[in-house]
Order: structure tokens, then sequence, then C-alpha cells
């Protein structure tokens, strides 16, 4: 039987300046990290090489699925079970969902921690080159440390402390860059650097997990016993978390598979091993770079988006819902061309590997129906849907799966981009279409609106993506030209930013109304 939501409503009033100011500084300070992190991604991608890069991407997708396991949903499960006893104005319910998170997160990595430190050759048979192992023992020392702070930073975020454990991320990547580059000088062999690299993740976790905790403790955090708790939590992790260990596992699968039908079409496996480093170490990072933005969106909007829905405001809950989705999808669109036009030029300037910057180039449009997956998720697990997104990432990951094992016959390493594609795409239909039916009247809403976050507004945005990349690689031409590869990237991305500030405002994206409203009111219309 279809649920439908009440149709209350909440009194006028403008979208608080708060929230988008919040967003701002979230998003900027990942956005910083993120930028953080490809840097450190350059350092380790010249100083491991292609060999030293993939095996250490190798040994840190099993740990992700380790991890994925033990934080997985509980940070935003936690956040939500805070936001919703906040609601029903329930204080120990809130310190019940704090100890029932650290409970649980211990109890889903501390027996993996053991098990494999003591019987390292357990782990043998996820590895095809033995180098591996030593490298995935030193990371599963960080496992717990990192799998308690995902706790801490879900309770800032059921608070709505959202800057708080920004600085704490971006602070972690830089002691885990700090640490990297500290360690990595001097590397003799690809397997020592790939240990090396994997304990400056170690130190990073630590740090990340002592300053949580103390700031936990200022900020007046206490915690209570789990049993209240627990089992709701359980019940509403088990979908997201068996979700993100999908995923973790997937790339593992990835990481494993995709070597070996490359090999099965004639690469050697060192040319295999360098093509996975290629493609999942140094272009993929890259395209992801946009979800950051998404990510931290996605972040802010969940304790909205579950206030509104347990006190039934359905009026800002829409409204939340369609600022979301449009966006999301406008970063996606802002961004695409970028990577198009400039991109083979930024993987050959970042990693010296023309090669990645050819999958830059050619797997950007992955941004678009990346968007609308991640926040359309994000969304559906807000508002207590996590059943429904579980089956829905594991259909996209059987599409994804499908094309590793049949298309790299015919497009090589590319297959792991259209199967990527693949997966993206059918995630966002099928929680549109999800969503849809839940929020029967929200896309009617932004269908007629003809405000900013409008239905029409990203359409118009979608629709500017070709001619825009076209436009945007037209102008690296010309600036390759008569300049060198920095500047002519650094000129072309420039240009086609202010080219798309133009042609946005000249098809109304940004309506000029906006501006005068804003200049008269201070206040920005919804729908």
């Amino acid at each position: 039987m279809k649920q439908h939501f009440p149709q209350t409503h909440s009194p006028r009033k403008p979208v608080r300046t708060a929230f988008t100011t919040t967003a701002t500084f979230v998003t900027a300070l990942s956005i910083a990290e993120r930028g953080l992190g490809f840097l450190y991604r350059i350092v380790l991608s010249r100083l491991l090489g292609a060999e030293g890069l993939g095996l250490y991407q190798v040994a840190l997708s099993l740990f992700a699925v380790f991890l994925t396991l033990g934080t997985g949903g509980i940070p935003i499960t936690v956040s939500r079970l805070i936001a919703k006893s906040k609601a029903e104005n329930n204080p120990l319910g809130e310190r019940s969902a704090v100890g029932a998170g650290v409970s649980l997160s211990l109890l889903l990595t501390l027996p993996f921690v053991l098990l494999f430190e003591f019987f390292p050759a357990l782990s043998a048979p996820f590895f095809s080159d033995e180098r591996g192992i030593p490298v995935f023992r030193i990371l599963l020392l960080g496992l717990c440390f990192s799998a308690l702070y995902a706790v801490f930073r879900g309770s800032f975020w059921g608070n709505k402390r959202f800057l708080l454990p920004s600085v704490l991320e971006i602070s972690e990547e830089s002691v885990m860059v700090i640490a990297g580059v500290l360690l990595l000088q001097n590397v003799q062999s690809p397997s020592q650097g790939a240990n090396l690299a994997a304990w400056a993740v170690v130190i990073s976790y630590l740090f990340s997990f002592t300053a949580s905790f103390l700031c936990f403790l200022i900020r007046g955090g206490k915690f209570a016993t789990p049993k209240k708790q627990l089992k709701p939590l359980f019940n509403a992790t088990l979908p997201i978390t068996s979700v993100r260990v999908g995923n973790s596992l997937v790339a593992s699968a990835v990481a494993v598979l995709l070597p070996v039908m490359l090999v099965r079409t004639g690469a050697s496996e060192a040319e295999a091993l360098t093509l996975l480093g290629i493609v999942s170490g140094m272009a993929m990072p890259v395209l992801f770079i946009p979800s950051t933005i998404i990510g931290s969106l996605s972040l802010v909007l969940v304790p909205e988006l579950a206030e509104d829905y347990y006190r039934k405001n359905t009026k800002r809950l829409y409204q939340n819902l369609a600022r979301g989705l449009t966006v999301a999808f406008l970063v996606a669109c802002f961004l695409t061309p970028f990577f198009y036009a400039v991109g083979e030029a930024l993987g050959a300037l970042a990693f010296s590997e023309p090669l990645a910057g050819e999958f830059i180039r050619k797997g950007c449009p992955l941004l678009l129906p990346m968007s609308l997956a991640m926040i359309s998720t994000g969304m559906l697990n807000s508002m207590g849907y996590e059943k429904q997104t579980f089956l829905f990432y594991f259909v996209g990951a059987a599409a994804m799966l499908i094309c590793i094992l049949t298309l790299p016959a015919f497009c090589g390493a590319y297959a792991y981009v259209i199967g990527l594609g693949a997966n993206f795409l059918i995630n966002a239909v099928c929680n549109l279409v999800y969503l849809g039916k839940k929020c029967p009247d929200l896309f009617r809403q932004m269908r007629k609106s003809r405000g900013v976050f409008g239905l029409t507004t990203a359409l118009k945005g979608g629709v500017c993506v070709l001619p825009l990349s076209f436009i945007g690689a037209l102008f690296y031409s010309l600036f390759s030209r008569f300049c060198g590869a920095f500047l002519s990237v650094a000129l072309a991305s420039l240009t086609l930013a202010l080219t798309t500030a133009f042609v946005w405002l000249l098809v109304g994206i940004f309506p000029k109304r906006l501006f005068k409203h804003r200049k008269k009111s201070g206040k920005t219309p919804v729908f």
C-alpha cells in the first residue's frame, strides 16, 4: 500500500539564510579537502609510479570493504536518530543514539582487525599479488579509529554542527598528506612505497579519532545506554551499510576482475595493473571531485529533511527536495564542460600520464547521472527509505559488473567507465521514480515552478552542456597555440566559466529577477 505525505503546510517564510551559509562553508571546506586529496594523488602517482599506485589501490579497495562495514550508514543514521529525538524533545534518545553508534561500530570492526592481524594467511585469497597483503594489514590498524570517528561525526551532523566535522576532515587529509610526503622519500620499490602510504593513512585516522573525541567531550557530548536505540540504529543502518559495503565489494571486484579481463584481451599482468592504476587511481578521483559539492549539499540537507519529515512539514520538505535535486544537477552541468575541454591536458599535467587525461575527458558524462543518484539516495535515506535505496543500488551494481565482464574485449579499460555510467543511471532513475511516488506533488510543483529550483531550470542546464563542452574545447585549442599547457588550462577554464555564466543568464538559469528580488528584500524564492 502506498504511503503519501499528508498535505500539511508550514507558515509562509523565506528559506533560512543559515542553511545557505552553512552549505557554502561546508562545500568550500569539502572542495579544499578534495583538492588536497587530488594533489596528494599526484604526489603518490609520482612517488609510487603506476604499478605502486595500483598495488596500493588494490589493498585500499579491500580495506574499504571493512571500513564501510564498520561505518557505512552509522553516521547518517546517528544523525537522523538525533534529529528525530530533537523533534520529539527526547535528550536521552540523542545520547543513546551516540552510545549505540559506538557499540555497533566496534562490534563490526574489532573482530576483523584481530582476525586478519593474527591470521594474515586468511587475506591471501583476496590478492592476486601477495605484495598487497602487508599493505592491507597496515591499513587495518586504523579501522577502529576511523569507525569511532564516524560516530562522532554523525553526532555533530545531528546537532547541525556541520562546520566542525568539515574542519576535522580537512585536518585529517592534511595529516595524511604531510605524513605521506615525509614517509615516501627515497622509496626503493613499489611494495615499499605502498606500505609507507598505508602508514600515512593510519596516522591520519588516529588523528581524526583523537581530535573528534576531544571535541565531542568539550561540546558537552554524553553517552547513554545504547539499549533503546541499538535496534532502530541497526535496522536503519543495515540497508545503507549493505549498499556501501556492496560498493566497496564492487570496487574490490573491479580491482581484481578488470586486470584479469584485460589480460585475457592480450595485455600483460604489469600492463593490466598499470591500466587499473591509471583509471581507478588517477582518472576516477578527478571525475569524482564534483561529488564533494553534492555530498556537502546532501550532508546539510539530511537533518533538515529528517526533521521536516517527522514533523510532517510537507511544504518545506518539498522545497528542500526541489532545491537539492536542482542544485546537484546544475553543479554537474556546470563542471562537465570543464572536464571535456581540459581533461586530457589536466591528466597529462597532474599525473604525467596522457591516458589518464583521455579517461577524464571521455568519462565526464558520468557527472550527470552521478549527481542525481547521489543526492536522491541521500534524500530517500533521510526519510527512512533505506531498504529501497539498497535494492536500487544492487541493480545498478549488477549492470556495472556485467560491463566489466563483457566489454573489455571491445573497449579495454573503458569498460569500467561505461559500467559506472550504467550504475549511476539506473540508480538515478529508480530513486527519482520512487521519490515521485512517495512525494506525489514534488515533480508537479517543480514542473509548474518558474523559480530557480524548478524542473525547467534543470532542463535548461542539461541542454547547455553539449554546446558549452564544444565551446570550452575550442577555447583550449586556441589558447594552446600561444601558451603552455598550464596557462592554457587556466585561461580556457576561466573563459569557459565566464561563458557559462553568461549563457545561463541568457537562457534564464540565472534569471535577472532573482538578483532584483535579492537586492530589494534579501530573500530567495524557492518555488
